[in-house]
C-alpha cells in the first residue's frame, strides 16, 4: 500500500472517532426516487349517467365480408377514418367527377376477338345420365348445355341486353348473334328470353329470383374482358361450342367450387332436401312434391347443373360426406 493511501486511510479513521466522540451518527448519501406529481383526480358530477360505449369508426367502416355466389371481390386497402390534428373535419365541396368516356384505343381489336375465333375441340360427349364430358377439362362435368338453361328460362330474361361497360366506356349489344347458333336462336325467344331491360323472374323455370347483374361482376373483377364481355356463361357458350382460350382453367375452376361434385351451392341444395326430408327432385312433376329452394336450383341451373333423381337417392342411401 503506499504511503498517501495509508495516510488517507489514517485520516478517514480519525475523522470517524472524532464523529463518534461528538455522537454524531454519518447518513448513507442514498439517492432518493423523485416523487411522482399527484394524480389529478377527475371531479365526479353526481348528476353523470353513464352513456354506451361509442363503437370505433374504423370497424364500422370496414368492409363487410362477400357471401356471393362466385369467388370473392379483390381485396381493396382500407382508408383510415381517424381524425389527426389540425385537419379541418369538412371537406371543400368539389366538382363532380368526368368519366372519361373515350373507348380504349384497341377496342376494334378486343370485340373482334370475340367473335372471330375458330373452335379447336369438339362438342362434348353426353351419357346416359344427362352429364356432358369435355376431353380437354374431365373434371368440368355440367349436366345442362347453355341451350338447354336459355330455354328452360335464366337470368331473368336479361342476359344479352346492351350493357354498358365501365372499363370498355362503350355498350355491348347484339352479340347473342354471333354466340347463339340459328338452331339454338329457332328455340328460343329473344325478347323475352334474351333481351329483357329489367329481370323477370317470371322467366326463369324456378320463378326465383338470383345472382348478380353484369354491372356487378364487372365491379367485382370477375370478367375477363380479353375473352368473353358478358362473365361465365358467355364463356360456357363458347367453351361448348368447341372454343379453347387462356381463361378456360379459371372459369372450370369457378364452376367446380359453385357446382362441382363438393361445390358449395350443389351441396347446399343437396342438405336442404336431407333438412325438409324430400326425397325426389321437385322437378319431376310430382305435385305433392315440397317445394325445396327455389333459389338455389335457380344458381346451380345458371352455372349449368340441375339436381337429378339418381343422385338425391344416392345422398340419401349415403349420406352426404
Amino acid at each position: 500500500m503506499s504511503t498517501y493511501e495509508e495516510r488517507r486511510l489514517e485520516k478517514i479513521k480519525r475523522n470517524q472517532e472524532l464523529l463518534n466522540e461528538l455522537g454524531i451518527e454519518q447518513k448513507r448519501n442514498v439517492a432518493s426516487k423523485p416523487k411522482a406529481p399527484p394524480s389529478k383526480k377527475r371531479k365526479l358530477n353526481p348528476s353523470f349517467t353513464p352513456q354506451a360505449t361509442r363503437s370505433s369508426a374504423r370497424i364500422a367502416t370496414a368492409p363487410k365480408p362477400s357471401y356471393n355466389e362466385d369467388e370473392r371481390a379483390p381485396l381493396t386497402a382500407l382508408t383510415s377514418t381517424r381524425k389527426t390534428k389540425n385537419k379541418p373535419t369538412t371537406s371543400p365541396p368539389s366538382l363532380p367527377k368526368q368519366e372519361d368516356e373515350t373507348p380504349p384505343p384497341d377496342l376494334a381489336t378486343q370485340i373482334s376477338s370475340w367473335t372471330t375465333w375458330t373452335p379447336t375441340a369438339d362438342e362434348p360427349t353426353r351419357d346416359s345420365s344427362g352429364t356432358f364430358h369435355f376431353d380437354s377439362h374431365p373434371l368440368f362435368q355440367p349436366n345442362k348445355s347453355p341451350q338447354e338453361i336459355l330455354q328452360l328460362g335464366a337470368f331473368g330474361g336479361t342476359y344479352y341486353r346492351p350493357v354498358y361497360s365501365k372499363t370498355l366506356r362503350t355498350t355491348i349489344s347484339e352479340d347473342y348473334l354471333s354466340d347463339l347458333p340459328a338452331s339454338w336462336l329457332e328455340t328460343l325467344d329473344p325478347p323475352t328470353q334474351l333481351l329483357q331491360e329489367v329481370y323477370d323472374p317470371e322467366v326463369n323455370k324456378y320463378k326465383a329470383k338470383c345472382g348478380q347483374s353484369i354491372e356487378e361482376w364487372e365491379a367485382a373483377g370477375w370478367i375477363n374482358y380479353d375473352v368473353d364481355a358478358r362473365g361465365w356463361f358467355q364463356w360456357y357458350v363458347r367453351f361448348f361450342r368447341g372454343r379453347r382460350c387462356e381463361d378456360d382453367e379459371r372459369q372450370v375452376g369457378r364452376w367446380n367450387r359453385c357446382c362441382g361434385l363438393r361445390g358449395r351451392w350443389r351441396r347446399s341444395l343437396l342438405k336442404s332436401y336431407l333438412k325438409k326430408g324430400v326425397r325426389n327432385v321437385a322437378d319431376e312433376g310430382d305435385e305433392d312434391v315440397e317445394e325445396v329452394s327455389p333459389v338455389l336450383h335457380q344458381t346451380c341451373l345458371h352455372w349449368a347443373w340441375e339436381l337429378r333423381q339418381e343422385e338425391l337417392d344416392k345422398v340419401w342411401e349415403e349420406g352426404l360426406d
